[in-house]
């Protein structure tokens, strides 16, 4: 009973403190199209995005968003999309809502946004792109792009000259174990790593779908974004093409009036600090219709249409930190300190889940495995019996420097 008090601060912290959200959208384009890339194209593209704008509008952090028809988002010129109808206002989620029908609530986050409310019904906030801006994002190589810990091994096996510029700390599900999920699930702390341009450091829950994958979390990347703030992102991989967040056709679909991907994050989680910041996020597959739906705070903010991926089911599932540095020392990870086993001082992911085959929810998720490229720069721990009220749970993080 002497852990009891810590139990219940941490079961306090965690209740009262996870954050609002929204977000900023951006392109992802390879590098290796720059060159053939005119400027009759890059004005074709920013067409694409800033287009048929009702009106603009500020959140309270100082983005500026344009509200556009909902069904003139880029996401919806992928060819599975064409001549495809979606009531934004009403839709279904069987797999996770027993079959009912429910109505969005366009209300939930107008908090963040300076007139109270976010964008008209019938339209979506979507972030104005600059010219520069997307010559800016138009400049990453492939290399740039988040990926998976899967195709990496541990550092003793390369040199300091050909060490990869990725690196992971994070709790995977054990590719040995043939299994298919239709979802996954998690509460991760908000940090802000501090991070040089040409880097980036994320925490993140990544689905393997194939060949094809979804990553959604939180990220400080100066390339992407035009600053060092901890903003939230999602990341596809359909085929030959890649994008983050809702700017390009195998985007995400979102539907809500008051949140878009991108927004800046915070407070950040203090290390030590009786002050926790959480978010809360959930990739869920409709039974129904195959749709991957990202929830956030329990809310449905988007989809990916079924036939946009390669096949109707996840094979692997991460949950953790990832880090990129092109050509100096890797910046931080988490709070960028090694994990002491300890919620109240380590950059954690807690109440894990997965969504098995048969659409039934594993709060438990016994197949999991850790692992970390190169543990001199970041660690990862699993506590499955933690004894905490907040279900699985992963420490990591680390200074970096490698």
């Amino acid at each position: 009973m002497k852990n009891f008090p810590r139990m219940l601060f941490f079961l306090l912290g965690y209740i009262l403190c996870i954050g609002d959200m929204a977000s900023l959208n951006y392109l992802f384009v390879d590098a290796e199209r720059l060159q053939s890339i005119t400027d009759f194209e890059i004005e074709e593209q920013l067409n694409d995005i800033n287009k048929s704008a009702a009106n603009i509008i500020k959140t309270k952090d100082g983005d500026t968003c344009e509200c556009i028809d909902f069904y003139k988002q880029p996401a919806f010129d992928h060819p599975s999309m064409k001549n495809h109808l979606f009531d934004y206002e009403m839709h279904r989620i069987s797999s996770f809502k027993n079959s009912r029908t429910e109505q969005i609530n366009h209300e939930k986050f107008g908090f963040l946004w300076e007139n109270g409310v976010g964008c008209p019904l019938g339209t979506i906030p979507i972030q104005r792109v600059t010219k520069d801006e997307l010559l800016r994002i138009n400049s990453f190589s492939d290399k740039d792009k988040p990926q998976g810990s899967w195709n990496f091994t541990n550092y003793h096996q390369y040199s300091v000259d050909n060490a990869p510029h990725h690196h992971f700390a994070v709790a995977r599900t054990k590719r040995r174990e043939v299994k298919h999920y239709n979802g996954a699930s998690m509460v991760i702390t908000i940090n802000d790593p501090l991070v040089k341009s040409s880097q980036f450091s994320s925490a993140r829950m990544h689905i393997q779908i194939g060949e094809d994958y979804i990553q959604v979390g939180w990220t400080v990347n100066p390339k992407l974004y035009p600053d060092t703030k901890t903003r939230t992102f999602a990341f596809t991989k359909a085929g030959k093409n890649e994008c983050y967040n809702s700017m390009c056709p195998v985007g995400i679909i979102m539907v809500r009036t008051d949140l878009f991907l991108g927004m800046a994050r915070g407070p950040p989680d203090l290390r030590g600090s009786r002050q926790r910041s959480y978010d809360t996020y959930g990739l869920q597959k409709d039974k129904a219709n195959g749709y991957w739906w990202l929830m956030f705070e329990g809310e449905q903010i988007g989809f990916w249409p079924a036939k946009l991926f390669q096949q109707s089911f996840a094979n692997s599932i991460e949950w953790g930190g990832e880090v990129y540095s092109a050509s100096m020392l890797s910046p931080q990870m988490g709070n960028g300190y090694f994990p002491l086993w300890d919620p109240e001082f380590d950059a954690h992911i807690c109440n894990i889940t997965i969504v098995d085959e048969n659409f039934k929810i594993d709060n438990s998720v016994k197949n999991i495995e850790t692992f970390s490229d190169d543990p001199r720069g970041y660690e990862v721990h699993d506590d499955l019996y933690s004894g905490l009220p907040v279900g699985h749970i992963i420490y990591y993080g680390g200074p970096g420097n490698i």
